[in-house]
C-alpha cells in the first residue's frame, strides 16, 4: 500500500521547520548557525529532501525553542 506523501514524517518535518523558522523571523543561515549545521541542510530539510541525523534534528528543535516532537506534528 502506498503512503500519501503529504502525510509522511518527512513532509511534516519540512513544513514545520519552515513554519517555525519563519514565525521566529530566522533566515536559513541563522537557524543553521544556531543549530551548528549547514544552511544547505536546512534548505534540503525544508524542501523535503534532507536526511538529517537525530542529533541534528534535536539541535534544530533547540534552536527553534520547541520540543523535538513538535517538528513532526500535523499542522
Amino acid at each position: 500500500m502506498a503512503k500519501d506523501s503529504m502525510t509522511s514524517p518527512v513532509n511534516y518535518l519540512a513544513r514545520n521547520v519552515r513554519r517555525l523558522r519563519l514565525e521566529r523571523g530566522l533566515s536559513q543561515e541563522k537557524l543553521a548557525a544556531d543549530a551548528s549545521t549547514r544552511q544547505a541542510l536546512i534548505s534540503n530539510i525544508e524542501a523535503g529532501s534532507g536526511n538529517p541525523t537525530l542529533k541534528v534534528m534535536i539541535r534544530i528543535a533547540r534552536a527553534l525553542k520547541v520540543d523535538f516532537a513538535e517538528l513532526f506534528v500535523a499542522s
